[in-house]
């Protein structure tokens, strides 16, 4: 009966930190214990670990007749998720006499299944650039996290797909082929040129003046505001300021998708375009501004260097609106809570819509208002006077005549070509205007 100490990684705050693994095992009654401070998820690695040890053809824990304790050090830090599974497995083979490696400048990251594969985890970009500071040589991840794990130069990183694999690797038995960190930036810019934007501003009739505005807001990272009655394309138009954004830059990239993937929504590889959140105007302040008993990023975190969609602006929980005030001025959120103190990231466009009475029908000749005096004043004194001297640029969007609209840009519509040559001058210009 040995002892073992094998590193894993925790994500709090944005920020991945070494955990160290400690396995200890000795006589008596048979017991599995794990300590420092987990969750239910990592309690159950127990049972994880157990079985696909077991079905990796190596002899269970719970067969055997002694007692096993499993340190998560430091302690005073939640440990979280399912990542610690890999590192459990090994150091209990370790220290059980079962294997023998070198644990040193090694990190290891993975959810086990009961037959012994390794699901991936969220958070693989971030254990791998605090990993790379540490100065650790490898890390080990699912073999579904392991690109985006290698965007991070300077670090071997090894995919695999069970936990088999990852024993004869240590052992010598049979190599895992490392995921080359070569190409980063060309990986950056195919990605970017796969994604398509969702509008693009030349599908848009009309609204000649709403297009300008959202040209001004993407040259200089301006908060807007389209006001006006339903029907009259502020949420296209909304949609339609990604297709002229500025292109992110790798660092900006990484970033963007060290977040995303801490947060748990990372959806690829690579976070290629400016991000788009667009919450829904019943979410949560906690869902918005960020928070919570774990201290999680919020929406307008997520949104960092790109743009944060409010529809029915003045709809958000006043207590939402308020707390936009030192994001929009600072471009950045502190929260602070009893459990400790949080500063996250939030530089974004805010991009708001709102109608211009309750009802929506004000100015429309066609249709009948039926909002008194008070109930306008009432909608607009939802958003109080600081909110509204942060958002840069007040748009009107009016009602448009579509088939009028329609006749002129069958005339002037253009090749798909030409189109693609002017919005990329349109992008150019923004560029150079945010820089």
């Amino acid at each position: 009966m040995r002892f073992s100490k094998i590193y894993g990684a925790q994500n709090y705050l944005l920020k991945a930190h070494i955990v160290s693994v400690e396995t200890d095992i000795s006589r008596g009654l048979h017991a599995f214990s794990i300590v420092g401070l987990p969750d239910k998820a990592v309690e159950e690695a127990r049972d994880r670990v157990s079985a696909a040890i077991k079905n990796s053809g190596f002899k269970s824990p719970k067969q055997t007749n002694a007692k096993i304790v499993v340190s998560l050090a430091p302690a005073q830090i939640r440990k979280e998720g399912t990542a610690f599974d890999l590192p459990i497995a090994l150091g209990y083979l370790s220290a059980a006499g079962e294997i023998s490696f070198d644990p040193e400048n090694r990190l290891f990251a993975g959810e086990l299944a009961l037959d012994g594969a390794l699901r991936p985890i969220d958070g693989a970009l971030s254990y791998a650039r605090m990993a790379k500071e540490k100065g650790m040589h490898e890390i080990y991840v699912p073999a579904d996290n392991a690109d985006e794990a290698a965007l991070i130069g300077g670090i071997a990183v090894y995919g695999a797909r069970r936990l088999d694999d990852v024993i004869r690797h240590l052992t010598g038995e049979k190599h895992i082929r490392s995921t080359l960190p070569a190409g980063q930036e060309a990986l950056a810019k195919r990605k970017a040129a796969e994604s398509a934007a969702e509008g693009d501003l030349d599908d848009v009739v009309g609204q000649e003046t709403a297009k300008r505005g959202l040209i001004i807001a993407a040259a200089g990272r301006h908060n807007i505001a389209l006001f006006g009655p339903p029907g009259t394309g502020k949420t296209m138009l909304a949609r339609a300021l990604l297709s002229i954004m500025p292109p992110l830059s790798f660092e900006e990239m990484l970033e963007a998708t060290e977040i995303h993937s801490v947060a748990g929504c990372l959806e690829g590889t690579l976070v290629s375009r400016p991000p788009v959140r667009a919450p829904h105007h019943t979410s949560s302040y906690i869902s918005v501004i960020g928070g919570g008993g774990g201290l999680k990023p919020g929406e307008i975190t997520l949104a960092h260097h790109g743009i944060l969609f409010m529809d029915e602006f003045p709809e958000f929980d006043k207590r939402v609106l308020e707390s936009l005030r030192q994001p929009l001025e600072d471009r950045s959120i502190s929260i602070s809570r009893a459990k400790g103190a949080a500063r996250f990231p939030a530089d974004f466009i805010l991009v708001a819509a709102l109608n211009p009475c309750p009802c929506g029908n004000r100015g429309i000749k066609e249709k009948h208002c039926g909002c008194s005096a008070a109930d306008v004043r009432r909608y607009e004194r939802k958003i109080s006077g600081p909110i509204v001297d942060r958002i840069d640029m007040w748009i009107e969007v009016s009602k448009t005549d579509h088939e009028r609209g329609r006749g002129k840009d069958r005339k002037r519509r253009m090749p798909p070509e030409k189109r693609k040559k002017k919005r990329g001058a349109a992008r150019k210009s923004a560029s150079k205007g945010s820089a």
